[in-house]
């Protein structure tokens, strides 16, 4: 499984945009998947310029949640913007990302990412509710690199 396009089929990729996509009902938080194949980056670099590539540090609230993984090098990384990052628990990122990597290393792939979603929109619905002027700003769909 070392190419992008075979870690996940594409039933699995809708379900994990069904997952932002009820994740996001709920707050005005903004979470993307990125998956691509290697980086020869450090990985938390790599998922830094990612963020930024997608334009996920322009989020209204700065509260966009990136799972970013590197297939071959079998890496992921979370992370989030500063407002979502200032008002998390402090275990909030290593709790989330021992529940990602739990199912990774069961080869549930789909699932530790949806897993990952679920965890990241509780806590963005949480600290940034949904308001009534609440747009969704980023894409929905899974990224590749």
């Amino acid at each position: 499984m070392s190419l992008v396009e075979d870690f996940l089929t594409t039933d699995e990729e809708q379900e994990i945009v069904d997952a932002i996509l009820e994740s996001e009902k709920n707050t005005s938080g903004e979470i993307r998947v990125h998956i691509e194949p290697s980086s020869p980056l450090d990985h938390y670099v790599r998922a830094q310029e990612v963020f930024h590539l997608l334009k996920m540090d322009n989020t209204r609230e700065s509260n966009g949640v990136l799972i970013y993984v590197a297939v071959e090098d079998k890496k992921f990384v979370i992370c989030g913007d500063k407002g979502i990052d200032d008002v998390v628990p402090d275990d909030f990122w290593n709790s989330t990302k021992d529940v990602i990597q739990n199912s990774f290393k069961e080869g549930k792939f789909k699932e530790g990412i949806i897993k990952g979603i679920l965890m990241a929109g509780e806590e963005l619905k949480a600290h940034f509710p949904w308001k009534p002027n609440d747009t969704n700003e980023l894409s929905n769909e899974v990224s590749k690199g």
